[in-house]
């Protein structure tokens, strides 16, 4: 007898706009200026819920916008997981950060070195928060580090396409107070990769640790709102720009990085190039050996300290079908991958017994998926069509409403939507 299989589509990025319906392009709602008629039928002939993403229903702090990471980890755990980034502001607030045992430890080494902290700056809360940047080195001053250097990644994904300048100037006050310096910007474009383009991380690579950027003299702050004028650059892709002595490399033998980040699938990438011995993405040309610290756990085989520790989640719904005897299948393309997999086991790298994996490539020959919105949609289709009645469960993610509508394109986000409205009714 054939399987009749539970299947969960998760439309990733497919929100509902309390405002009403949209009348023009203009307001920018591809979800509800999309032909999408087989979504359409199912709100009218089937039974409907919403479900909140963010804030307090999610772990958040109230008001904090929600995520992939955060959708995934509640949708896989069937309960409220309380996130890292309410977990480390917890930590600030009740100034038990400067006690955590690795951060003690990682200050005492910088003592007699450089401290170079690496992350996203902007006050966005997915995979970082400057707040949380300004009160270590807030406590790595008052713990007596001397050498202090920040390497800012400007944000324009989850924030303002423009806002970076406002967050490295108040950054840059805060950091003054400590003795602390920007050294390094560059935009998340190169620095948080996630799909193993491994030439945008090397521009990343190369200004961090070697010191080959845009020389300027003026405050970081000011050299990103320059940029905004005389480039027409946003944060995503600001250049690679160096505030230090020119030519120095500015990571050396000895010196102890801490890369701030809570969010792990973008700091990967970028983190596995000081870590990996047998690196081969690209030709780094120097390879310092340094203390590596991360805020949380990016990948148990990093062997690395980490501060604060992954929360274990027992029983989530992976566990529970795999328990239960059943078979599912989890599939997505690359850009989300890790979400229908790691973060949706509760942030298990290892498959449950009966879990079954497929990946699909997202295209490669675009710099961004206003220029292919489809994505791999397609091929994700054509693969749980074919497999579907091999599994009890069938677990997917269809990347397109979120990558491209982070483009801010509305009409790639429409052709998205369309595309996604199409996978969906193929699959049902």
């Amino acid at each position: 007898m054939a399987k009749k299989p539970v299947v969960l589509i998760i439309r990733d990025g497919w929100g509902v706009n309390p405002g009403g319906k949209a009348t023009a392009e203009k307001d920018g709602n591809a979800t509800l200026l999309a032909h999408t008629p087989f979504h359409d039928v199912m709100l009218e002939k089937y039974p409907k819920g919403l479900v909140s993403a963010s804030g307090l229903d999610v772990g958040l702090p109230a008001g904090q916008m929600g995520n992939s990471e955060v959708g995934h980890l509640n949708l896989g755990a069937g309960r409220i997981v309380y996130q890292d980034l309410t977990r480390i502001n917890l930590a600030i607030e009740e100034k038990t950060l400067g006690t955590n045992p690795v951060f003690v430890e990682t200050m005492e080494k910088a003592k007699s070195s450089r401290l170079h902290f690496i992350g996203l700056v902007s006050d966005g809360g997915v995979h970082s928060h400057q707040d949380q940047l300004i009160s270590m080195v807030k406590l790595a001053h008052e713990a007596g580090v001397k050498d202090i250097c920040i390497h800012a990644i400007t944000d324009g994904r989850d924030t303002s396409p423009t806002g970076g300048a406002g967050y490295l100037s108040k950054v840059e006050d805060e950091a003054a107070k400590c003795g602390a310096r920007i050294a390094t910007v560059v935009g998340r474009y190169y620095a948080m990769d996630r799909d193993k383009r491994w030439d945008r991380v090397k521009l990343a690579w190369d200004v961090i640790v070697r010191g080959i950027g845009a020389p300027r003299n003026v405050l970081a702050s000011e050299a990103v709102a320059d940029c905004y004028k005389e480039q027409n650059k946003t944060d995503e892709f600001m250049p690679a720009m160096v505030f230090t002595k020119p030519d120095e490399q500015l990571v050396r033998d000895g010196d102890v990085i801490l890369f701030f980040n809570f969010r792990a699938d973008r700091a990967r990438e970028l983190s596995e190039a000081f870590l990996k011995p047998d690196f081969s993405g690209f030709d780094r040309v120097v390879t310092p050996k340094v203390d590596f610290v991360t805020l949380t756990e990016y990948d148990e085989t990093y062997g690395v300290p980490v501060i604060f520790d992954s929360q274990t989640l027992d029983m989530v719904l992976g566990e529970a079908v795999s328990k239960a005897g059943k078979t599912q299948l989890r599939i997505a393309e690359t850009e989300k991958y890790p979400h229908v997999t790691y973060f949706f086991n509760g942030g298990a790298e290892v498959a449950f017994p009966g879990e079954d994996r497929s990946i699909v490539q997202s295209p490669k020959d675009v710099p961004t998926y206003d220029f292919k919105p489809e994505m791999s949609a397609p091929e994700v289709t054509r693969i749980v069509v074919e497999k579907l009645k091999d599994y009890d469960l069938v677990i997917l993610n269809f990347a397109n409403p979120d990558m491209v509508g982070h483009t801010g394109v509305v009409e790639a986000g429409i052709h998205a939507c369309e595309t996604i409205d199409l996978g969906v009714r193929m699959i049902v």
